[in-house]
């Protein structure tokens, strides 16, 4: 049962839904990454306090601010454009749920739904060096202001590839899904 009646509804469309076992990053030595592939699932189970099944961050830490990550495909391609690099794909990023439809980074402090599970932005999931290691040159000075959305599970449910609605009661500004966040903004 959603925990909130919602004004505001949303078409958007899954592009990817990433698991990884492991990290290849966080907590690793810069310039060694770890070797844990990304697996990009059609359908995921989302456990209420816990993240997504089958992912480094399930059931990580109690009260875990990021226990799905979410990132706007439109930012992803701006990514792709400015840089010129063509050959990487979203799974370099790192991220779980890759939306494309609306800018991720302003439901941080907000409750949402999306798939029958209900999730609160937490807060701004800043990109970090290993951005221009995964990506390309350039990549984590692109990314500021827009590295996607940490976000706590509050009730369960399952995510699946494609178009669906996502739920809330905040006005997005569709049109701004590539929009950094202002800088006095940023954790």
């Amino acid at each position: 049962m959603m925990s909130e009646v919602y004004k505001f509804n949303y078409s958007v469309e899954v592009k990817h839904l990433y698991v990884s076992t492991g990290h290849n990053y966080f907590t690793n030595i810069p310039g060694n990454p770890g070797q844990h592939s990304t697996e990009d699932v059609d359908r995921v189970e989302v456990v209420a306090g816990m993240g997504l099944k089958g992912d480094r961050f399930f059931g990580y830490q109690q009260h875990y601010e990021g226990q799905v990550t979410f990132f706007a495909w439109e930012v992803f391609e701006e990514l792709r454009d400015t840089l010129e690099i063509s050959d990487k794909s979203a799974a370099v990023l790192r991220r779980n749920v890759v939306l494309s439809g609306i800018p991720v980074t302003e439901l941080i402090g907000h409750e949402f739904a999306l798939g029958g599970a209900v999730f609160r932005g937490t807060k701004h999931c800043a990109p970090c060096t290993w951005m221009d290691h995964g990506f390309g040159p350039g990549a984590l000075k692109l990314l500021r202001g827009r590295g996607g959305l940490r976000a706590r599970v509050l009730q369960g449910g399952f995510l699946t590839k494609g178009t669906t609605d996502l739920q809330a009661n905040i006005q997005l500004q569709t049109d701004k899904c590539a929009s950094p966040i202002p800088v006095p903004n940023l954790p």
